[in-house]
């Protein structure tokens, strides 16, 4: 959701902060602010990009050597000036937050503070946490322990970083449930909510853990663990290299860092099964020492999931269940934990997650745990994330840093790990022959350069793009294994072009959608050359009978042939069980190419945020 940056260091930190917060704009893109302790607290904020906000800090020639940063998305409160972080607190003890995530007891705690005389001028939970620390400051000067006893009245998912007018020497950050981590850099101590943004100044981080409670200061810093019941304990965290670099998180020759990730495809899904291009066979290890005994009694497979992760679950039970034989349930996170399932102690958990934070999907696994359910699969892209530490068994992507809001390689990534996961399982299970074993490990080999080949697509997709963007509604059909893939591809076209786009199995067609089909509504069909192609086909024409225009993409081997109405676009030759993958790419490229002609902000669609971290 929101965006923290903060520093205490020996030379001007804004434009490091200013740096820190454009690289975590896909966080949160409403309003922006700063603020800077000189032995006075003084800060700027704007809505809008932060863009506006480095504009801003250049003509009033905003300085300093410790400040915090905040890019926001808004949850409590429009996104306006009064609602931008930072808030500050009081005039003696003067203090400064900002703050990712939601204080779920933001009314209980403004009640009680206005009853004795606290102030508020913003909508926000955020303000509550100020006026908090300040009132624990009144009856205790030390900051770090009025931050220790503010965490222990808050209930949420939440990230904090703190500093006080009287003491411009330190800064003080907090982390439950939110992510947060140090770095540590040659002329000072960082904080931000993600390592892309402090990679400008260094690669040595430390990613603080739930309760932790941490003090910046120029020569050092110290780290405790607060806990709700009091119990407090100083704590070491290690310090790591960051694998990242610059260049992963910038932009180079593309137009939006969406274009850039659609194009990274290829290489990252290469990555992701690296350990098993190289091999002859498969290996549990892939997932951890424990893989082994845990597949060995897993009887069902039950999968927690948002958005997109979801997506790539519904492509994973087909898998499961026609590879392994292993009966799968995919769950939406967020009902998932509000409804009361019956529970097999025999069954994996799998939360699919890109940047581990998920909130509903960490819950989601917290209440799984508490039903009942011994054993827990974590796949993601962040190995330092809320999911990885959470889970009994893990497989991390290596899709890389995903900007664009609109998620697109790690989409691709899960999926690759899904298939591994459904190889490990069957051959577990006796229905993976070695030659069945043999044949799928050379079609992931090949799966990058299939990959590469439908990139190739994109003029015809850019042509029909130009057709689409008039539109104001879109279908998407597709069958089996693909019809996730048509959810996928409406989503991203909702997502970026904002055209009203729903996604059907074709042969629910004529049980109510197709009511809707007409001249103006294009349908857009996935026409793999499988067993369903026949049916498929024939949901077409149904298409067709009622004055729709279709725009197929079809494997090469389809057979089916472009007409008037008819649109083709041929891919490779049919690709069997990664065929949904290969798929996939048509789709994004045409929200993409859609999204350029009605021209929205391709990386930074309105409303929306990268990392929910909130319910």
């Amino acid at each position: 959701m929101c965006g923290i940056v903060g520093a205490v260091a020996k030379t001007n930190i804004v434009p490091t902060l200013i740096e820190g917060l454009r690289r975590l704009e896909y966080r949160g893109y409403d309003s922006a602010g700063i603020a800077l302790n000189n032995g006075r607290l003084h800060r700027l904020r704007t809505t809008g990009r932060v863009a506006e906000l480095s504009k801003l800090a250049d003509e009033q020639h905003f300085t300093g050597d410790v400040g915090i940063a905040h890019t926001r998305w808004a949850t409590h409160g429009a996104p306006s000036e009064r609602n931008a972080h930072p808030h500050f607190s009081g005039e003696t003890p003067k203090v400064a937050v900002v703050h990712n995530g939601i204080i779920e007891n933001h009314e209980v705690l403004r009640q009680r503070l206005q009853k004795t005389g606290f102030e508020f001028s913003s909508e926000t939970d955020t303000e509550v946490i100020a006026h908090l620390i300040s009132s624990h400051l009144r009856e205790n000067p030390d900051l770090f322990e009025a931050v220790c006893r503010s965490v222990g009245e808050l209930r949420g998912a939440y990230a904090i970083a703190v500093m006080e007018e009287a003491r411009p020497e330190r800064l003080i950050v907090c982390r439950n449930g939110a992510p947060l981590l140090l770095g540590l850099g040659e002329n000072g101590i960082y904080a931000a909510s993600d390592a892309s943004a402090l990679l400008q100044v260094t690669r040595r981080m430390i990613y603080l853990e739930e309760g932790d409670v941490a003090e910046l200061r120029q020569d050092g810093y110290r780290i405790v663990n607060c806990r709700y019941d009091g119990a407090r304990a100083e704590v070491a965290r290690a310090v790591q290299e960051s694998e990242l670099t610059n260049e992963a998180v910038e932009m180079g020759p593309y137009a939006h860092f969406m274009q850039k990730e659609i194009f990274e495809q290829p290489g990252v899904v290469a990555n992701t099964l690296e350990m098993v291009l190289n091999a002859q066979s498969i290996s549990p290890r892939l997932f951890g020492t424990e893989a082994e005994n845990i597949f060995k009694n897993t009887r069902s497979i039950l999968i927690l999931a948002c958005g997109t992760s979801y997506h790539a679950g519904v492509v994973a039970r087909y898998w499961l269940e026609t590879v392994a034989g292993i009966p799968c349930n995919v769950e939406i996170a967020s009902e998932y934990r509000y409804r009361n399932p019956a529970v097999g102690a025999d069954t994996l958990i799998v939360g699919i997650s890109q940047s581990g934070e998920t909130a509903d999907t960490l819950a989601a696994l917290s209440y799984a745990k508490s039903l009942g359910h011994r054993y827990s699969l974590g796949i993601c892209n962040v190995a330092e994330s809320a999911l990885v530490r959470q889970t009994d068994l893990r497989f991390l992507t290596r899709a890389g840093p995903e900007i664009g809001v609109a998620s697109t390689k790690a989409f691709t990534t899960q999926l690759a790990a899904l298939m591994l996961l459904t190889m490990t399982l069957a051959k577990l299970n006796g229905k993976l022959s070695g030659e069945s074993e043999r044949q799928m490990i050379a079609a992931l080999r090949h799966l990058p350069v299939a990959l590469q080949h439908s990139l190739q697509v994109e003029p015809q997709v850019k042509a029909w793009a130009e057709r689409f963007a008039e539109k104001r509604h879109a279908l998407f059909l597709g069958r089996g294994m693909h019809y996730p893939i048509a959810l996928e591809g409406a989503l991203k076209l909702k997502e970026i072009s904002y055209i009203h786009a729903e996604a059907y199995a074709a042969g629910e067609l004529k049980h109510g959608p197709l009511a809707l089909v007409d001249k103006d509504m294009p349908v857009v069909a996935i026409a793999p050359n499988d067993a369903l192609l026949e049916k498929l086909k024939s949901n077409l024409q149904e298409v067709r009978a009622r004055g729709g225009e279709l725009y197929v993409f079809a494997d090469a081997d389809s057979h089916i042939q472009e007409s008037e109405g008819v649109h083709i676009i041929r891919l490779a030759e049919h690709a069997g069980m990664l065929s949904p993958i290969l798929h996939t790419i048509p789709l994004q490229l045409l929200a993409y190419h859609v999204a350029l002609q009605k021209g929205t902000d391709v990386d930074k669609p309105r409303n929306l945020a990268k990392s929910v971290t909130v319910e």
